[in-house]
Order: C-alpha cells, then structure tokens, then sequence
C-alpha cells in the first residue's frame, strides 16, 4: 500500500480546497446570470419580449471579461450566456478560469415562473435565485455577484 507524506498530504488537501472553492464560485456564477437590473425606471418586458438569448456583459459592474473573487478565490469570467425559453425553461452557459489555469465551461439549467418582468427559477440540482428583465436587459444577483446580460 502506498503512503503518502505530509507534503504530500497538505498538497493534496490544497488542491481539493481551491477545486471546491472554484466550484462553488463557478455555480455561484452560473446561477447569477440568469437575472439583471438596471437602477433606472424601465419597462417590464411582455411575456413574447422575454424569450431568447442574452450574453453576459458584466459582472459587479466590470466589463467581461472580469476578474471576480468569492471566498478569497478568485476567478476570470470570460464569456457567458442566458437563455430563456418560452415554455418555461431557461440555462445558463458561462467559460471561465478558475485558479488552476485552466479554461472550463459551466452549464446549469432551471425551470422558471414569472410575474411581469421578474423570474424565479428553480435550478436542477441546486436552489432557488430571482431575475429581472428590464427592456433587453437580464440582472441576476448571485450571493451578491452582479450578473448583466443584454439581448
């Protein structure tokens, strides 16, 4: 049987920290965009407006791509989408570079309700985050990560 030292060890239990850590974040992140807000008075956007494709644009108000941190890891947000489905369905798609270098891609998906302009969607596998959509603008606050999306 193998042995492991204790470099060997606390390497180990590192690297599964900050895999966990990047987890998280990029879950976090998947979730946060499928909602965006605008601060001014805007249009509620009619059931037909609502559906289709909106791309990331910023996140905590930085411009994609944007560095974000949660829970001291910080992580690279290249691109990402949101897509809304009319028969109730939506999914998010965001690339990424977490600590470890590499590029990876999150692909989450939920059912949603409606009231006006404001989703609440139930993600498979996970909870539960509100939207809104103003216009040709989709704002999702994420465990305060600031997701915006534009159609």
């Amino acid at each position: 049987m193998l042995r492991m030292n204790t470099n060997q060890k606390d390497r180990s239990s590192r690297f599964a920290t900050i895999a966990r850590n990047a987890f998280l974040v990029c879950l976090l992140l998947a979730v946060g965009l499928c909602l965006t807000g605008c601060k001014e008075e805007a249009k509620v956007a009619n059931a037909s407006d609502l559906s289709g494709v909106y791309t990331l644009v910023t996140v905590n108000g930085n411009k994609v791509p944007a560095t974000v941190s949660h829970d001291g890891v910080a992580l690279q947000v290249r691109s990402g989408t949101f897509t809304i489905n009319s028969d109730g369905t939506c999914g998010s798609k965001m690339v990424f570079v977490p600590p470890t270098g590499t590029e990876a891609t999150r692909e989450v998906s939920a059912t949603y309700t409606r009231e006006g302009g404001k989703l609440s969607m139930q993600w498979k596998g996970a909870g539960r985050t509100t939207g809104t959509v103003e216009g040709n603008t989709f704002t999702m606050n994420n465990e305060g990560m600031v997701l915006a999306y534009k159609k």
